[in-house]
């Protein structure tokens, strides 16, 4: 009626935002909301962090709340999970997972295992987060994936977001969580900037831990990835669209709990499954749905073995055209979903 009487209506619409905006989003959010939530890692406070993920958090609620720290990752991520289990929630940022390694004591033999051995009685609401996987020309040492590593342990969620929205509406969800979760970002994707739905622009809005989700629909094949290389499906789904295959792209979001159903209920329409991931192929994320497919219902509906699509099973190498080939690219799922096919 008011559109009739020539008046504009204002809708919400979807919006531009960058992965780096929309975890700064959630943090903010966070912070606000629950004041026993803080941050603390390298450079997180007075530089602003190191990405820049926490900008204008440290001037906005100042010294107790947002803490730089020295570098040290056993001693922040043990005050981090000490400071846990006496109630408050903190978010304890790693430059990158790798570094994590120094504290891997306190994230699996303190905050993993506390709830187990404690009966129930000590939680640990504690997020450990920051980039993981590829970056660009910084070698071994800053280039592993730590999904398989981290989603290997029970006691811990581990979540590893795509879109902007993912990561969002993950962080919040984590941050909320009464359990230890280890959130998987990617370096390369906080300045790509992704649609942001208006729900997910509400501060309510939260994304499941353990739930996937299909980006694209298919009925030829079925893709399942996480983080950046789910962009490549994407990617790569469009290329093969233009042949003839539609490609059904699942975006895991979780690594643990891992959503089998929904990879389970892929698999039955398109009865092809190709696994898409940045970390190395022994024991990895590919190789752990690819035997929950065949320990299942779903193998039964699979016309051809299951094929892994993963990183080089090398250290990272720092020579750009060398990294470039130690990294799935979309060329490379193309030639899989091909394989899988027989065509």
């Amino acid at each position: 009626l008011q559109q009739r009487r020539g008046l504009r209506l204002s809708v919400p619409a979807a919006i531009q935002v960058t992965v780096r905006d929309a975890l700064n989003q959630a943090l903010d959010e966070e912070l606000e909301r629950d004041e026993r939530v803080f941050l603390l890692g390298e450079e997180v406070a007075q530089y602003d962090g190191a990405y820049k993920i926490s900008r204008g958090l440290w001037k906005k609620y100042g010294d107790k709340r947002v803490i730089d720290t020295p570098i040290s990752e056993m001693g922040f991520a043990g005050i981090a999970v000490g400071a846990a289990m006496a109630g408050l929630r903190p978010v304890c940022e790693f430059m990158t997972f790798n570094f994590s390694m120094q504290a891997i004591d306190q994230v699996i033999n303190s905050a993993a295992k506390t709830c187990y051995m404690s009966a129930g009685s000590i939680a640990v609401p504690i997020v450990f987060r920051g980039p993981n996987g590829a970056s660009a020309g910084v070698a071994a040492q800053h280039s592993q994936c730590f999904a398989a590593w981290y989603g290997h342990c029970p006691g811990l969620k581990v979540v590893s977001p795509w879109s902007a929205e993912d990561a969002k509406g993950l962080l919040k969800a984590s941050i909320r969580d009464d359990n230890p979760v280890v959130m998987l970002e990617s370096e390369l994707l906080y300045g790509v900037p992704f649609e942001m739905s208006e729900q997910a622009q509400s501060k309510e809005f939260v994304i499941p831990i353990g739930k996937a989700k299909i980006e694209r629909q298919g009925t030829h094949v079925t893709l399942v990835s996480h983080s950046r290389s789910v962009g490549h499906c994407v990617e790569a789904a469009a290329v093969l669209s233009k042949e003839g295959v539609e490609c059904e792209v699942i975006n895991l979001r979780t690594i643990r709990p891992m959503d089998i159903e929904t990879v389970e209920a892929s698999v039955v329409k398109t009865n092809h499954l190709v696994t898409v991931e940045g970390g190395w192929p022994q024991f990895g994320v590919g190789a752990e749905i690819c035997a929950r497919i065949m320990e299942g219902p779903a193998f039964n509906y699979l016309d051809a073995p299951a094929v892994r699509v993963t990183g080089a099973d090398v250290p990272m190498p720092y020579a750009k055209i060398l990294e470039d080939n130690c990294i799935p690219q979309v060329k490379d799922i193309v030639f899989a979903v091909k394989k899988a096919l027989n065509i």
